[in-house]
Protein backbone atom coordinates (compact mmCIF):
# COMPACT_ATOMS: atom_id res chain seq x y z
CA UNK A 1 0.00 0.00 0.00
CA UNK A 2 2.89 2.36 0.73
CA UNK A 3 4.27 1.77 -2.76
CA UNK A 4 0.89 2.66 -4.30
CA UNK A 5 0.59 5.73 -2.07
CA UNK A 6 3.65 7.20 -3.81
CA UNK A 7 1.39 7.64 -6.79
CA UNK A 8 -1.32 9.54 -4.89
CA UNK A 9 -3.37 10.38 -7.98
CA UNK A 10 -3.61 6.70 -8.91
CA UNK A 11 -4.84 5.81 -5.41
CA UNK A 12 -7.27 8.73 -5.19
CA UNK A 13 -8.64 7.89 -8.62
CA UNK A 14 -9.79 4.51 -7.33
CA UNK A 15 -11.79 5.89 -4.38
CA UNK A 16 -15.54 6.30 -4.74
CA UNK A 17 -17.56 7.81 -1.90
CA UNK A 18 -21.19 8.68 -1.43
CA UNK A 19 -23.62 10.87 0.43
CA UNK A 20 -27.32 10.82 1.27
CA UNK A 21 -29.64 13.82 1.51
CA UNK A 22 -33.35 14.32 2.08
CA UNK A 23 -34.82 16.43 -0.72
CA UNK A 24 -38.14 18.24 -0.26
CA UNK A 25 -40.43 18.87 -3.21
CA UNK A 26 -41.59 22.40 -3.94
CA UNK A 27 -44.27 23.68 -6.27
CA UNK A 28 -42.91 27.12 -7.11
CA UNK A 29 -45.09 29.66 -8.85
CA UNK A 30 -43.92 31.02 -12.14
CA UNK A 31 -43.32 34.75 -12.44
CA UNK A 32 -46.53 35.04 -14.43
CA UNK A 33 -48.62 33.14 -11.83
CA UNK A 34 -47.60 35.40 -8.96
CA UNK A 35 -47.94 38.70 -10.86
CA UNK A 36 -50.63 41.14 -9.70
CA UNK A 37 -52.09 44.36 -11.05
CA UNK A 38 -51.37 47.40 -8.89
CA UNK A 39 -51.59 51.12 -9.27
CA UNK A 40 -48.48 53.26 -9.44
CA UNK A 41 -48.99 54.66 -5.93
CA UNK A 42 -49.88 51.38 -4.15
CA UNK A 43 -47.42 49.41 -2.06
CA UNK A 44 -45.69 46.32 -3.40
CA UNK A 45 -47.76 43.29 -2.36
CA UNK A 46 -46.21 40.98 0.21
CA UNK A 47 -45.58 37.44 -0.93
CA UNK A 48 -46.19 34.63 1.51
CA UNK A 49 -43.19 32.58 2.49
CA UNK A 50 -42.99 29.33 0.58
CA UNK A 51 -43.72 26.36 2.82
CA UNK A 52 -41.85 23.09 2.64
CA UNK A 53 -43.82 20.38 0.88
CA UNK A 54 -44.80 17.09 2.48
CA UNK A 55 -43.14 15.34 -0.46
CA UNK A 56 -39.75 14.13 0.80
CA UNK A 57 -37.40 11.86 -1.16
CA UNK A 58 -33.95 10.56 -0.29
CA UNK A 59 -31.27 11.41 -2.83
CA UNK A 60 -28.08 9.32 -2.89
CA UNK A 61 -25.03 10.37 -4.92
CA UNK A 62 -21.70 8.63 -5.48
CA UNK A 63 -18.66 10.51 -6.71
CA UNK A 64 -14.94 10.22 -7.26
CA UNK A 65 -12.22 12.81 -7.85
CA UNK A 66 -13.53 13.43 -11.39
CA UNK A 67 -17.12 14.16 -10.29
CA UNK A 68 -20.46 12.37 -10.08
CA UNK A 69 -20.35 8.63 -10.80
CA UNK A 70 -23.97 7.69 -10.08
CA UNK A 71 -27.04 9.09 -8.34
CA UNK A 72 -30.38 7.68 -7.33
CA UNK A 73 -33.69 8.92 -5.94
CA UNK A 74 -34.89 6.35 -3.40
CA UNK A 75 -38.55 5.35 -3.89
CA UNK A 76 -40.79 6.17 -0.91
CA UNK A 77 -41.07 3.26 1.49
CA UNK A 78 -37.80 1.70 0.30
CA UNK A 79 -35.43 0.58 3.04
CA UNK A 80 -31.87 1.73 2.40
CA UNK A 81 -29.54 -1.07 3.44
CA UNK A 82 -26.67 -3.11 2.05
CA UNK A 83 -28.87 -4.91 -0.48
CA UNK A 84 -30.21 -1.60 -1.80
CA UNK A 85 -26.70 -0.19 -2.26
CA UNK A 86 -25.53 -3.36 -4.02
CA UNK A 87 -28.31 -2.96 -6.63
CA UNK A 88 -26.61 0.06 -8.10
Amino acid sequence: MLQEAESAEKVLGQIITGDEKWVYGYNPETKHQCSQWKSADSLTPKKARQARSKVKVMFIVFFDMEGTVNYEYVPQGQTVNQQFYLQF
